[in-house]
């Protein structure tokens, strides 16, 4: 994957892009990552995330949507590690994080609204791979994302 920055990204695409309203925290020491979006919606319950995680990557981003709630934490340091080890490009969290000091020391790139120590309940309730709305965009299954600490830039086809 080359370097890039998302406002480069931008100027040199005139019209190819949106960009997410930035709201994300940046956590993990992976601040610029990119690539295909596998989504997962649901609400307070990361069972999903686990089974996701779990899954080799393949250089995809996972885009949660969490319905914005920072009442729990919808990843933590072991789902981290799992993304790590099955090769996610990165995660975006439309909700919270736990763990965020290990996660700071791990080569992972995550972005999230906040940090809550709250464990999320386990129903395995959820939605898998479909559009998801958050950040004044969609998210849409297998369009690309592209993340750096500037901010979430969205397009149809790979610009990289």
């Amino acid at each position: 994957m080359s370097m890039f920055t998302t406002a480069d990204l931008w100027d040199e695409n005139i019209g190819i892009f949106e960009c997410a309203t930035p709201l994300f925290k940046s956590f993990g020491n992976k601040k610029t990552f990119s690539g295909k979006i596998s989504t997962l919606k649901l609400f307070e319950d990361n069972s999903l995330v686990r089974k996701k995680l779990e899954t080799k990557g393949g250089g995809k981003v996972l885009v949660i949507d969490g319905g914005g709630s920072l009442r729990c934490a919808l990843v933590g340091d072991q789902l981290a590690t799992l993304a790590l080890k099955n090769n996610w490009s990165g995660i975006i969290v439309n909700g919270c994080i736990r763990d965020s000091e290990l996660i700071n020391t791990m080569d992972v790139g995550v972005r999230a609204l906040n940090t809550c120590p709250v464990k999320s309940v386990k129903r395995n309730m959820g939605e898998n791979d479909i559009p998801v709305n958050f950040g004044g965009v969609t998210f849409v299954p297998d369009h690309y994302v592209y993340v750096d600490t500037d901010g979430i830039l969205l397009s149809e086809h790979a610009v990289l």
